[in-house]
């Protein structure tokens, strides 16, 4: 959330003149500003004895992030697609009917297979330098960071809720079979895995 300047301006400077949080809380309700921006422009300075008021670290922008965490993001959305891509191939190949099924090749295996052995080292090497040194310390504050996360968790959170909804649809139908249950079992393995990867996020 971006506070006007003047909010900030004014905690500040009733911090320097030596006005307690609650005095400053007080005034800023009686003039129609709302608990979270007085909570929010309060949370902006920290005040220490003998010093002005001491800004907090706050949320920022970086061209260079974005590129870091808008390739992570089309990466991390291309292993996951292809891991349940693979994961499909390979439950018909394997459990397939009786008689199997006309020319199903090892070949629609490939393209997966490929992706991801391009796409996995490239999502692996971006976590890496995006979790080491400066890199990991600014995150935590990066907007494009949350925006990206906040992101993927809905759209793996619809993709996961989708797959139970086809999943009670088949089995109310009748028409549950294993091939589709192991495949709705392995969307939700891999929506999983990428809810699993950005747990952190639901707790900032």
């Amino acid at each position: 959330m971006s506070l006007p300047r003047q909010i900030t301006g004014f905690v500040h400077d009733a911090l320097e003149r030596g006005r307690s949080p609650a005095e400053i809380d007080a005034a800023l309700a009686s003039t129609g500003w709302s608990a979270r921006e007085r909570a929010d422009a309060l949370a902006s300075w920290i005040a220490a004895p003998g010093m002005p008021p001491i800004p907090r670290p706050r949320p920022y922008l970086s061209a260079r992030e974005a590129l870091l965490y808008g390739l992570l993001f089309i990466s991390l959305a291309v292993v996951a697609f292809q891991l349940c891509q693979l994961g499909f191939g390979l439950v018909d190949n394997l459990v397939l009917p009786a008689g199997g099924i006309e020319g199903q090749t090892r070949r629609e295996l490939n393209g997966p297979i490929a992706t991801l052995i391009i796409f996995t080292p490239v999502f692996l090497l971006l976590n890496r330098i995006i979790s080491r040194g400066p890199e990991r310390e600014l995150g935590r504050r990066s907007l494009v960071r949350q925006w990206y996360a906040s992101i993927t968790l809905l759209i793996t959170s619809v993709v996961l809720l989708s797959d139970l909804v086809a999943a009670v649809y088949m089995l109310l139908g009748g028409e549950m079979t294993l091939r589709f249950l192991i495949k709705a079992l392995i969307v939700a393995a891999v929506a999983g895995l990428v809810i699993g990867y950005y747990r952190d996020e639901m707790h900032d």
